[in-house]
């Protein structure tokens, strides 16, 4: 290789310098979004007259439609409310129904219990705890046991049968009890059989 050829070496050309290198801000090719959005303005629609009309029919329709959804959601609250009441009403009133029929016991048991004598006699004790297992029975159920000797009378809740003049006691007040009265919650199972005071 001779002289000439190694000083004609090829020249590496000088890198470009970008204006990021040299340090300069680079030149924004588009504006950029600023973020917030570009407010256009509001389109404009024009209805015909049968466009209006029918506007107005779905409006009514609506309007039509939503009482109807309102008196139907009404009607059914309504009837949930009647349903419930008629349930509560035939569970008491078989409920009373049963009870009646052992009222007869009741007073069957209270009549031996207070039967003079024997208080040692197993026979008495056994009926003396018959009674009062069905007592705590009828009251668990709710029952009340209404003896109304000294307060005045009340026809919804006693049977007069007979009347004694007392001056110790005032008008229309019940003097003795011939059979007690049983209530469950405020409602009569069997009236009071009394005497009353005129």
């Amino acid at each position: 290789m001779s002289k000439k050829e190694k000083n004609e070496k090829p020249q590496e050309e000088p890198e470009k310098k970008t204006p990021e290198a040299e340090g300069a801000a680079p030149k924004p090719d588009a504006e950029e979004p600023s973020g917030q959005p570009e407010q256009q303005a509001p389109e404009t629609f024009t209805l015909t007259k049968e466009q209006m009309e029918k506007m107005e029919g779905l409006a009514k329709q609506l309007s039509t439609l939503s009482d109807q959804h309102l008196r139907l959601a009404a009607e059914y609250d309504n009837y949930r409310k009647r349903t419930t009441r008629e349930k509560e009403n035939i569970y008491q009133d078989a409920k009373i129904d049963t009870i009646a029929k052992f009222l007869e016991v009741y007073d069957n048991l209270e009549r031996a219990v207070k039967q003079e004598g024997g208080e040692d006699s197993a026979h008495k004790k056994g009926m003396e705890m018959i009674f009062h297992q069905l007592e705590n029975i009828l009251t668990g159920l709710g029952v009340t046991v209404e003896d109304p000797a000294g307060q005045p009378f009340d026809p919804n809740k006693h049977n007069a049968v007979m009347h004694i003049e007392d001056e110790n006691l005032g008008e229309n007040v019940v003097a003795q009890v011939f059979q007690k009265g049983f209530l469950l919650g405020g409602r009569v199972i069997r009236t009071s059989t009394v005497q009353v005071a005129n």
